[in-house]
Parts: structure tokens; C-alpha cells; sequence
């Protein structure tokens, strides 16, 4: 995994001031501007740092409204959650039909035909219509992350090829130019040649996993939780904490041989490791690398089981299904030796250190500390987990570096739960989205939907979903409603000129629960990247379509003629 790049220090000229580094959330924009000197320049209509879904999203909407876009991507992979970091959709059950852009459900039906197209599927798996190539359980459609970036990439590319996109993999941007409450270039570096480019638009959109653009700008931000004085959501805690972040997890590829011996050396942090048990503030089930785990929504120790071969293992969720992604069952036999699976589960979640606001060398620590925990938990199941036949360790189990496109089976980036998250026109709290705070806030009637908003230009669902922090709080789990994703909530309180498209946007600890999964980042980048279009066009900033009711009218019917839904479906 390429190292991330984080400046530390601040650089100054005789016009102004260059912004570089981590800053504290309360930053103000700088009031001149600094001169790149010495590197390339581009020029667009946008700039979109962070390849992944929102960024892919974005550059789709706005190329195909017109709009000369520059797309960077920190990894040589673009597709983010799904890809670089390994994670089938986390999606809802509606998604065939409603609950997302139909842009989203073209990228999921593109990911069905690429199999049909390209594998030897079985004559049963190509006759469906909502084909599983992984039959995992967590989604309708686990694949491979590679299949995703040779889906996005395929619906890139009449936009590359006529010139609307730029897509620059492997550069990571590292400095802005800012004067007063406007952005006027960022500054790129290929992670290849430590070639800088300066990136120079009217409109700028942070799609990257951690809001990196945010403190670059002088964006103001805010991380962790909020207290419930704050927020007076009904899951609050009393005292906020702005270093309290869910866990990350590297996620990593395994398949199984019967009767090969593919142990690995044993890991050195191993001793460490396989005697952790997480400190939290409800206790855990036992040690972390066990088949069992704190029930979310309980708290409770709730036993797992594991069985590479795919074989049930009596009522307990069978982890090696559970992310699956290829069951060999839907494809020619021969094809497969055996399944493939990623671990993204409790027993790899990352609780030992932050990723939000540190320098470099801590981040580099901590994804160097998951990377030695990875190695444990998978010499573990090879050589310790039982085995339903009282036996210990499944020796066949080998990792799968070119599933994940790196040489060790990790992914090529963290999965990032949580980011910076803009101080925004409009905050969604508990209240508008969750179920139990809904109802106290609007009554049994009114609190069996969620909050209606006048400036919804989307629409998601996920259930509140809280992973164990790096603060030691244990999972925060419960119900929401399907929601909508207000305007308000993507414009930023004070830059005219820089929006987000991941998992920045204006949430709250709590509600980022819900917001920060696959469609909803896509519904996200999707609406920003035509709102960039609209706001050019009528020759408006962004925040006036919000503030003049016939703007946000006619961009709203605009956006549902391309696909975007504002809207539930009533009953």
C-alpha cells in the first residue's frame, strides 16, 4: 500500500499563505492567496479529489452535464470502498428497484453483466437476473474489487476519451491555494515521480475517505462525537469527544485448499495478538481473535462460526459466508478450486489508534498495527480456530493478493467508517433519522417515517451502525428509517466553492451510522456533481440554490429527470 502523504509544515510566500497539513477544526481560511511555483498546471471546470463512489459519482453527473472534470485518486484503483478497500455493498432491500440514483443501480447491473459476459458462469447463475457472483450474505451482489474498477473505469471512459475527464491515479493532494472563503487551486503529487501538478477550477468537491481537503482549505469540521448538549440526539453521550472515531478495518482475501499446508511463518506481533481482548466500555465477549463478539444491538457475547468449505455451522452465522465473494457453486465447475471470501468482520476491526488528524507517521503506525493484526487473525484460523470436528486450524486457508491487487492479500487502503465532517448550512441529527428519537420528537404517527426535507436531493437506508471506537466505546447499534439526504447538509457553512462527496458531509457521529454506506456516498457525489453543473450554469454559487425556493425547485425536477430520487415511494 502506498504510504500516505501528510505535510506538516506551512509554507509561506510574499502573496499569501499555502495551507498544508493537518489543521484544528476550527481553522480559518487564510485571506490571500500563495503562487504554485515551479509545476505543471491544469485547468477544469472541477476538481474531485478521492476516486471512490461519491468521486466517481460526481465526475459522472458533472462530465455528462457538460463540465470538464479532473478526478484524482490517491491508489492506482478507483471505486473506494468497494474496491481499494475491499468491501461488498452494504445496501438496503429495496436497492433493485428504488432507495438509490438509477446511475447506481446501472453501476450494479454493469457489475452482473461483466460476469455474464466474461466468466464461465453455470447456465442456472447467467439466467438470473439478480445474479450473486459471491452469494454473500451481507449483499445481493458481492464481487470482486477489481470487477468494480473495470466496471467504473467502463463508464468513465467515453468522457476520457473525449477529453470532458481527467483521471489522475496515484497523486494525492497535499496543498491548496485558498483566499478568503474561496478555493483557487490544490496542488496534486504523483506518488510515482513526486511530480506536483496545480489544479486549478471554480469548483472544488472532497471525495476523499477522510475529508483530507477539509483542513488543507481551512475548512471548518468537526470529528468524533458530539455530546448530547450538542446535538440533544437520544444516543448521545454526555461529554463529547472529538478523538472518538469507529474502528477501520484492512480488509484482506482468502480462499481454502483441502489438504495443502499453506501456514504462514507466524506473524511477530502474534503473541500480542492472540492474547488481545479489546477494553471497552461494556465488556467484550473474550479474547478479540475467538469466534465471537459483542452483539451490536445487545452487548451480549454472541458466539460465530467458521467453515471454509461453506458447510453450516448449526444457528451461528458462518463468517466465511458472510462477505463472500465468489461461490465457486455459480460458475463451471473446475473453475474455482474453492470459494473466496474477504474478512472484514469484529475480529479485525482496528481499535489501537485514530487515522483523523494525525501526521503521517501515525497513520503509517496504525495501518502497519492492522496489517500485523490481519496476519495474526489469519495465522490463527490456519493453525488455532476449532474446527467442528474438534480439531484446530484450517492449514489450507491462503491469502489472495491479486483478489485485492496487492502482494500480501491486504487491501490497497483502510475502510474508513468515519471522517472529517463539514460544519454544515444544515446538520441531520438522530432525530430526523432514527426510529426511537423520531417518535419522541414527532410523535407515533409522524415518527413511523423519517424527517421531511424540503431540500432532499436523495435518498438512503441503512440502520444506525456504530462499530466499537478507538476510545473504547463498544458498538452503537438501532434502528432508522429510510431517509432522504438533505441540500443543506452538502454545503458547507462559510467556503463558496468547495463541497463534499463522502463521508464529510453534515452528519453527526451518530448519523454518519447510516450515511457513510455504498448508495448513499453514491447518491452523495452523484447530487453534488449536478449541483456543481446547475450552480455554473444559472451562474449562482451553490448555497443560493438552496437559499432561493425557485432554484431549488427547478433543481430538483432537474436531477429527477437524470435518475436521482428525492423521495420515498408513499405506503
Amino acid at each position: 500500500m502506498k504510504r500516505r502523504s501528510f505535510l506538516s509544515s506551512v509554507s509561506a510566500g510574499t502573496s499569501g499563505i499555502l495551507l498544508a497539513g493537518p489543521m484544528v477544526s476550527n481553522a480559518k481560511s487564510p485571506k490571500q492567496a500563495h503562487t504554485f511555483t515551479a509545476a505543471k498546471e491544469l485547468k477544469a471546470d472541477v476538481v474531485i479529489a478521492g476516486g471512490g463512489l461519491g468521486g466517481c459519482a460526481a465526475a459522472l453527473a458533472a462530465c455528462r452535464n457538460g463540465l470538464k472534470v479532473i478526478l484524482t485518486e490517491e491508489t492506482d484503483w478507483i471505486g473506494g470502498q468497494v474496491s481499494q478497500q475491499g468491501v461488498p455493498p452494504d445496501e438496503h432491500n429495496w436497492i433493485e428497484t428504488h432507495g438509490a440514483p438509477a446511475s447506481y443501480r446501472e453501476y450494479r447491473n454493469r457489475i452482473r453483466e461483466y460476469y455474464k459476459r466474461n466468466y464461465p458462469l453455470t447456465a442456472d447463475a447467467k439466467g438470473r437476473s439478480h445474479l450473486n457472483p459471491g452469494d454473500g450474505s451481507v449483499s445481493r451482489i458481492c464481487h470482486e474489487p477489481r470487477v468494480t474498477v473495470e466496471v467504473l473505469t467502463e463508464m468513465l471512459l467515453p468522457f476520457i476519451s473525449s477529453g470532458k475527464l481527467t483521471l489522475l491515479t496515484e497523486h494525492k493532494i497535499d496543498a491548496a491555494d485558498v483566499t478568503g472563503d474561496d478555493v483557487k487551486s490544490i496542488q496534486a503529487k504523483d506518488l510515482k515521480s513526486d511530480r506536483t501538478l496545480v489544479l486549478h477550477a471554480p469548483y472544488f468537491i472532497d471525495a476523499t475517505e477522510c475529508g483530507d481537503l477539509l483542513p488543507l482549505t481551512g475548512t471548518e469540521y468537526v470529528t468524533g462525537t458530539e455530546s448530547k448538549s450538542q446535538t440533544g440526539e437520544l444516543h448521545a453521550p454526555e461529554v463529547a469527544n472529538p478523538k472518538n472515531n469507529q474502528a477501520f478495518t484492512l480488509c484482506f482475501a482468502m480462499d481454502y485448499q483441502p489438504g495443502v499446508n499453506n501456514i504462514i511463518d507466524r506473524p511477530k506481533d502474534y503473541d500480542f495478538w492472540s492474547n488481545y481482548v479489546p477494553q471497552m466500555d461494556t465488556p467484550w465477549a473474550g479474547k478479540l481473535l475467538e469466534l465471537n463478539y459483542s452483539d451490536p444491538r445487545t452487548l451480549k457475547p454472541k458466539n460465530l462460526g467458521f467453515h471454509p468449505e461453506g458447510k453450516k455451522t448449526g444457528e451461528m452465522l458462518n463468517l466465511w459466508l458472510y462477505r463472500r465473494l465468489i461461490s465457486k457453486a455459480n460458475f463451471v465447475s473446475g473453475t474455482y478450486d474453492g470459494d473466496i471470501t474477504v474478512v472484514n468482520w469484529p475480529q479485525n476491526d482496528y481499535f489501537m489508534g485514530n487515522l483523523i488528524d494525525v501526521s503521517e507517521e501515525e497513520f503509517q503506525k496504525h495501518v502497519d498495527g492492522a496489517r500485523q493484526l490481519n496476519l495474526s487473525l489469519f495465522y490463527w484460523l490456519q493453525t488455532e480456530a476449532p474446527r467442528p470436528d474438534g480439531g484446530q486450524g484450517w492449514s489450507g486457508l491462503r491469502l489472495r493478493g491479486d483478489v485485492m491487487g496487492t502482494e500480501d492479500g491486504m487491501a490497497k487502503y483502510p475502510y474508513i467508517r468515519e471522517a472529517r465532517r463539514i460544519k454544515a448550512e444544515f446538520r441531520v441529527l438522530e432525530e430526523h433519522v432514527g426510529a426511537e428519537n423520531r417518535r419522541m420528537v414527532a410523535g407515533n404517527d409522524a415518527g413511523k417515517t423519517s424527517a421531511d426535507f424540503y431540500d432532499s436531493v436523495g435518498t438512503g437506508y441503512y440502520h444506525i451502525d456504530l462499530h466499537p471506537s478507538n476510545q473504547g466505546i463498544n458498538y452503537v447499534d438501532f434502528g432508522s428509517l429510510p431517509f432522504q439526504i438533505p441540500l443543506g447538509a452538502l454545503l458547507p457553512q462559510r467556503m463558496n466553492n468547495l463541497l463534499p462527496a463522502n463521508k464529510n458531509i453534515g452528519t453527526t457521529h451518530i448519523t454518519n451510522g447510516c450515511f457513510r454506506l455504498h448508495p448513499v456516498e453514491w447518491s452523495i457525489g452523484e447530487a453534488v456533481g449536478m449541483l456543481v453543473a446547475f450552480a455554473q450554469r444559472k451562474n449562482v454559487p451553490p448555497r443560493a440554490v438552496r437559499e432561493q425556493k425557485n432554484l431549488l425547485v427547478e433543481f430538483q425536477d432537474w436531477i429527477r429527470t437524470q435518475g436521482l430520487e428525492t423521495h420515498w415511494p408513499k405506503g
